[in-house]
């Protein structure tokens, strides 16, 4: 099945619908972790799955009632289709001193193909901007996705001022303040009847406020993106004050942010006022936390459910340890981690009489 080149042509309601479905029976076929996971559910009428004898979940109708496999599985499972295996794989930062998350990737074109679709998708061509990543805990990381993506879309602006930073901040205020004065354009300096590249400042929130703070500056023609909380390194501050403090030291209307993790291949994106939007590929829902099969209200917050029909070589129905609400124009929004996500992973979902075969399925997969 050609989902490579069904999932970046989606453009509508009734095509993604389409194939997400169809890719549910793909993963109920193909993933055993998967399947076993969705049969242990325990919701009545058998569904034939293939060669598989029939499992105890009725086929979802709609892509809103698939089941979502959570995230805890990439701690402790090697999550691949049947017949496709490799040693390639992205890991989580570790930073909650738990086991880290593991997503074996089989092919490395169909990442790069979502997150260069997606970064186009949403602010174009990447040749049309200078990248400066300030990413230094990321960078110490040898397995992080996003570095991947930072350092392909680094490459697609073929500029030689972009690049990675690591601790040098006086390195990157130079580079800066080289770049807003020089406006490059492909390595040749602009004219002016040209137009002046656009700044891409990308760094983790902790190492923003850094930077911020012992370089204050007007940032002009810059999209300051922040991704990635604090790490420990920093006392941790809601959204509002982090993109208060650093609008306030570059001079910018707005903050934007990126919305990924170690378990996606996809990727979200804010332009402001942390909301999210997805690309054509990519859904997120909220789930109540008394009921990880339900599906929650708009403007309710829950925990975090997300489509990424990227990831059919894995999973791509995935419930999250983030927490958040959802909106009627099909934005997003993050509040933060379940509390005590990683200690509650399993508990959290038996709160309710029925959910004991889920958590069984938890404990026993």
């Amino acid at each position: 099945m050609a989902f490579l080149e069904k999932i970046f042509s989606i453009s509508s309601e009734t095509e993604f619908n389409t194939i997400a479905l169809e890719m549910f029976d793909f993963q109920m076929r193909k993933n055993l972790l998967y399947a076993k996971f969705v049969d242990g559910l325990g919701r009545g009428k058998l569904y034939p799955y293939g060669n598989r004898t029939g499992g105890a979940c009725p086929r979802p109708n709609h892509y809103t009632e698939i089941p979502y496999l959570p995230i805890e599985f990439f701690k402790s499972h090697k999550i691949l289709i049947n017949d496709v295996n490799t040693d390639q794989y992205f890991a989580s930062s570790g930073t909650t001193g738990v086991n880290t998350s593991k997503h074996f990737v089989a092919d490395f074109y169909l990442y790069e193909k979502s997150f260069t679709k997606g970064f186009e998708y949403f602010f174009g061509n990447p040749e049309n901007y200078v990248i400066l990543a300030l990413l230094p805990n990321y960078l110490e990381q040898k397995h992080s996705s996003l570095i991947y993506m930072m350092n392909s879309l680094i490459k697609q602006t073929k500029s030689p001022q972009s690049g990675f930073y690591l601790n040098n901040l006086e390195e990157l205020h130079k580079v800066v303040s080289t770049t807003l004065n020089d406006r490059w354009l492909s390595g040749v300096e602009a004219t002016s009847q040209l137009a002046p590249r656009t700044i891409i400042l990308f760094g983790a929130s902790y190492a923003l406020l850094d930077f911020a703070e012992q370089f204050p500056q007007p940032l002009e023609n810059t999209l300051v993106f922040e991704t990635g909380g604090m790490k420990g390194r920093r006392k941790e501050l809601s959204k509002t004050e982090l993109h208060n403090r650093l609008c306030k030291a570059f001079g910018v209307e707005k903050i934007y942010s990126e919305y990924g993790m170690t378990e996606l291949l996809s990727q979200a994106y804010s332009k402001g006022e942390n909301k999210f939007s997805c690309p054509p590929w990519m859904r997120v829902f909220t789930r109540p936390l008394n009921n990880p099969l339900g599906i929650e209200k708009h403007n309710v917050a829950g925990g975090i459910n997300v489509i990424d029909l990227a990831n059919y070589n894995s999973c791509p129905f995935i419930a999250t340890q983030d927490f958040g609400k959802t909106f009627s124009d099909g934005t997003f929004e993050v509040l933060g981690r379940i509390e005590n996500a990683d200690v509650r992973g399993c508990s959290m979902l038996i709160e309710n009489e029925g959910e004991a075969c889920l958590a069984h399925t938890l404990h026993t997969l």
